[in-house]
């Protein structure tokens, strides 16, 4: 009887067909350097999966949930369509060796945001998530980037940092890169043109003190506070603040309406995975450690502008921001910093 062997972590037989295809030339090696690991199978994960891999940002993707059948069946159906996307080698289980040697471990696990309900509401809740998250994934992964998503972000890629014993530039929240993104879509609704052409950040917290940097929204280099001066100001006669407002209340409203947000989020999550794998030291309003920039004095993560490369976080982007503006950024952090000082680790 012909001796079973397993490839992959898939089961195949030896078999003299097999034998007469291939002359073995030396053997075959798993590692691509660009394995990207997804805790979570919810909606935000599958989405961030799907949307890498059709988009080419990986080839070599592991799950990791506690729901077995769950997390194999989406390992199947994705399997299923390996035809479709570029060799694709994914993995799936419960356990967390498959996520050993990941280039970037994303972490979208956690207790769902409910209606009405605020990101800070979750903190402990998914606190104690990441507690058994995050010190396995570093164990089997120790020179992995971590890429949090789970809400509310900004406190839990603190959270994340405290528990990994990572260096801060390893430990990177999603933060208000969809929130810019979201900003973007609204401003060019506005005016007109496409989202890619309109150029401006929300910065702070993913949440509801983000901070809108009005002073440099531009469209081509042209800033739209010289042709308007009192541009997202209360007394704008043109109420271009309620931009902002859309973009604070914008999940708010698709998870009244659909239950969940998965779609912009995923395709933000490969946004960010792509900048990192490819060294494309490309600009992205990620959650980092803030103290000592713009006068935060607290150990907080909130978003500004940063340089993501191979490395992770390689620069962050000193944003001449307004007076009003960097009162803001201060407020939310006087705020995450409150909030993390009730947390039990």
């Amino acid at each position: 009887m012909a001796e079973n062997y397993v490839v992959n972590g898939v089961l195949r037989y030896k078999m003299a067909t097999v034998d007469k295809l291939f002359q073995p030339v030396q053997k075959k090696t798993d590692d691509t350097g660009n394995k990207v690991t997804v805790v979570g199978t919810g909606q935000v994960g599958m989405a961030a999966v799907f949307s890498m891999l059709t988009q080419n940002v990986t080839n070599h993707i592991a799950l990791v949930d506690v729901m077995e059948d769950k997390l194999k069946g989406e390992m199947m159906d994705l399997q299923h369509g390996s035809s479709f996307m570029r060799n694709a080698k994914i993995q799936a289980s419960s356990d967390f060796a498959v996520s050993a040697g990941s280039k970037i471990c994303i972490v979208t696990a956690g207790v769902r945001q409910r209606e009405g309900e605020s990101r800070l509401d979750l903190v402990q809740r998914n606190t104690d998530v990441l507690k058994h998250i995050i010190p396995p994934l570093v164990k089997y992964s120790p020179d992995t980037i971590l890429l949090i998503a789970s809400n509310p972000v900004d406190i839990l890629t603190y959270v994340s940092w405290k528990i990994s014993g990572l260096p801060k530039h390893r430990v990177i929240g999603s933060g208000t890169n969809l929130d810019s993104a979201r900003f973007r879509y609204l401003l060019s609704e506005k005016l007109g043109i496409a989202p890619t052409s309109c150029h401006g950040y929300i910065i702070g917290e993913h949440g509801d003190s983000s901070v809108p940097v009005w002073s440099g929204v531009n469209i081509a280099g042209v800033r739209l506070g010289d042709l308007n001066p009192k541009i997202g100001e209360d007394d704008d006669p043109e109420n271009w603040k309620e931009i902002h407002a859309r973009v604070v209340k914008s999940a708010y409203e698709v998870i009244k309406l659909k239950g969940y947000t998965s779609w912009a989020i995923g395709l933000s999550l490969s946004q960010l995975a792509r900048a990192i794998v490819t060294n494309a030291n490309s600009v992205h309003a990620v959650s980092t450690y803030l103290k000592g920039e713009h006068g935060v004095e607290d150990q907080v993560f909130l978003s500004l502008p940063c340089v993501l490369g191979h490395s992770g976080v390689c620069d962050v982007v000193r944003q001449p921001l307004t007076d009003a503006e960097k009162n803001l950024l201060q407020q939310s952090a006087k705020l995450m910093a409150k909030v993390q000082s009730g947390i039990n680790f």
